[in-house]
């Protein structure tokens, strides 16, 4: 079963592109990715320090950012926020997205939290967090692979 899995943050320039790609860069066959903010600037550029993160893992993303709409809800299969306020927004903005809509923590690992916004942080911020995503997207591709 192919899944599209769409990450969803606040401003789709830090935490969303970051999961991206890092879950694109295990080039699982079925498995299709996605990001978009709930109040993303359409077109803007990842943060330079999430870039700078993602080549010490080898990893070169071409990303823009993109604003959520419906045509993202109905692509995916999985929507995964970054947080507890993304989740609410989602569901509250696209109440047919309830069912496949979770945070990457819930989904991933089973447990509650937020992943901590970097935005605007240092380079090290960025790390903790791309470190953490990586970790939650590793147990993420576990869960599809079990399937």
């Amino acid at each position: 079963m192919p899944y599209r899995i769409l990450f969803v943050c606040t401003g789709n320039t830090c935490r969303s592109p970051m999961a991206a790609a890092l879950l694109k860069s295990k080039q699982l066959p079925d498995v299709e990715v996605k990001s978009a903010g709930v109040f993303a600037a359409e077109g803007s550029e990842a943060s330079a320090h999430a870039k700078t993160v993602l080549k010490e893992k080898g990893i070169d993303s071409f990303h823009r950012a993109s604003l959520l709409q419906k045509e993202h809800i109905d692509w995916a299969t999985h929507v995964l926020a970054m947080t507890s306020g993304h989740k609410e927004m989602i569901v509250q903005r696209f109440p047919e997205a309830t069912d496949k809509t979770f945070t990457l923590k819930q989904f991933a690992s089973g447990t509650d939290g937020d992943i901590a916004d970097p935005f605007g942080g240092s380079v090290d911020a960025y790390r903790a967090a791309r470190d953490e995503l990586a970790m939650l997207i590793d147990r993420l591709v576990e869960k599809f692979q079990e399937k």
